[in-house]
């Protein structure tokens, strides 16, 4: 048949190129230096285990975790809560977690993505001790281990063509049959049919079982009869996902392979090429997946699901970590905890093996119990980017309060930081009153009051009690309960119903700001009410 790859085609290099000058500019010559050491870290064979031999113990050796999405969307909350887990169980075990980017998919893959990607871990805080490391710089060694392979008799050429492929499916439905790959090059002697690309298969087993202990699921195993020869590498010379996922684990020495359980079906294939290989077996948790309330798979339709979007909204990095770790693992009932907590208690046994429901609610409240204890310093820069987009620039309107002594008063009441630069408008932009709140408030009952109070703010200490007794004297002496003045001074000074008590907002304001306003407001109960 000639060289193993003299068969094989070339790859679209334009295109390789260019994804990797991209993906080059992202790393750091000690990463860049590290990739290439990985890229030709050889497979050390050995004998080969039979089909029932255990899962090989790492208990031993150093842990080692990765985290390896598809730059092709942005950094979801799925794939979040599974580089959480990963990251903590490599810091609980004083390990390494390894940041890997697997941009095979080439009509999908964008800079973008990957970008949105490492920009999600870093908000959140999950910084990883090795990588990024990226699939299309390791083509040579995929060829290499695919070459390994053919020599070795445990893969082939395939020289189906698509429309033999759908054909053959399409008859094996026809005959109530599991749609499937009938292994036809597997030991085919014939001469390849000129002009058709091939693909190389995996000679998977034909009898036995493979079974494996998932540190989340339990015991699993699957009958080798009901798995077809996968394919390793398509026709363009790139790897398919399970081929290369399980090459980077093996050269990057992964211990534990913690992700989401769509990939329990890959497992069975993936310890088969590494059975062929000769090599040890990492252990597998694969973590069930995150429903919506409705009991749906999670997706755009339950509302925000993009990590940074959460970040766009005004969560907190430390809100979502707590909320995402929580997502189906437990350490009794603590629900508040810092991360050194979360390293602290974290192992895969906690983990539940049912399905979690994400629950936007619940996420709110566990952000707005982080904003209550944040630093107000911290607040405030954080509330200043949503004010400016807004229009509002608390810079530009000397003596008014600071942003941090507003967040400091109106934090407690608030689930955002959006929601707090929302409150905290009136404080640098007076807001008019609508008409029908002025209709409601601005009475005939309480104009007296209101002026006689305008007089008497000029003079008080301005202070939040002395303010306070003001408004409540002022309420006794005319006649009328306490709420009738102060929800129409609230009104004139704010332009809204709500605000914390409305002392503490007046004392914050200023009193040359406080009068300002009220006097503007005066002339609609002189206008508009009798």
């Amino acid at each position: 048949m000639g060289s193993a790859w003299e068969t094989l085609p070339h790859l679209d290099c334009s295109r390789v190129l260019c994804c990797s000058r991209f993906l080059m500019t992202r790393m750091s010559r000690q990463e860049v230096a590290a990739s290439r050491k990985i890229a030709r870290s050889p497979v050390q064979p050995s004998p080969k285990p039979s089909q029932s031999q255990a899962i090989l113990s790492t208990t031993t050796a150093m842990i080692r975790t990765r985290f390896a999405p598809s730059p092709t969307g942005y950094l979801h909350i799925g794939g979040a809560r599974t580089a959480l887990f990963s990251w903590a169980y490599a810091r609980r075990h004083g390990g390494k977690f390894v940041l890997r980017i697997e941009d095979t998919d080439l009509e999908r893959s964008t800079a973008q993505s990957t970008q949105a990607i490492l920009d999600g871990m870093a908000w959140l805080g999950l910084d990883y001790d090795e990588g990024p490391f990226y699939q299309m710089q390791r083509l040579a060694r995929y060829h290499e281990v695919a070459e390994q392979l053919l020599r070795s008799g445990d893969a082939y050429y395939c020289y189906c063509t698509r429309e033999e492929l759908d054909e053959m499916r399409e008859q094996q439905r026809a005959a109530g049959l599991k749609p499937r790959y009938d292994g036809r090059w597997r030991n085919s002697t014939g001469t390849p049919p000129p002009g058709v690309k091939p693909v190389v298969r995996l000679k998977n087993p034909q009898d036995g079982t493979v079974a494996f202990n998932d540190l989340v699921k339990g015991q699993i195993a699957v009958a080798n009869s009901e798995l077809d020869d996968l394919v390793l590498l398509r026709g363009d010379g790139v790897p398919t996902y399970n081929f290369g996922v399980v090459i980077d684990d093996l050269d990057m020495n992964i211990t534990h392979v913690i992700r989401g359980d769509d990939h329990v079906n890959n497992t069975p294939r993936q310890i088969n090429i590494l059975r062929a290989l000769g090599a040890p077996l990492p252990q597998y948790a694969h973590v069930p997946m995150i429903l919506g309330a409705d009991g749906e798979r999670l997706s755009k339709r339950h509302g925000a699901v993009s990590v940074m979007q959460y970040r766009e909204d005004g969560y907190l990095p430390e809100a979502l970590v707590n909320y995402l770790a929580r997502l189906g693992w437990s350490h009794g009932d603590e629900e508040i905890f810092s991360r050194e907590q979360l390293v602290e208690w974290f192992d895969l046994s906690a983990i539940n093996r049912s399905p979690a429901k994400f629950n936007p609610e619940k996420l709110q409240w566990l952000n707005q119990q982080y904003l209550k204890a944040a630093d107000d310093t911290r607040l405030a820069a954080l509330v200043r980017p949503f004010l400016e987009a807004d229009g509002c620039d608390p810079a530009a309107a000397p003596g008014l309060p600071t942003l941090a002594s507003v967040a400091n008063l109106l934090k407690e009441r608030v689930s955002t930081v959006a929601e707090l630069a929302d409150a905290a408008v009136y404080f640098y932009r007076s807001l008019e009153p609508s008409a029908e709140l002025k209709a409601q408030h601005f009475t005939a009952e309480a104009k007296p009051a209101i002026f006689d109070l305008r007089q008497r703010l000029a003079v008080v200490e301005w202070e939040s009690h002395a303010i306070h007794e003001a408004i409540k004297s002022c309420a006794k002496e005319h006649g009328i309960k306490l709420p009738k003045v102060a929800m129409p001074l609230r009104v004139m000074v704010t332009g809204e119903t709500q605000t914390p008590s409305i002392n503490a907002v007046l004392e914050l304001l200023g009193r040359e700001e406080t009068l300002k306003r009220m006097d503007q407001q005066l002339e609609n109960f002189l206008n508009g009410v009798e």
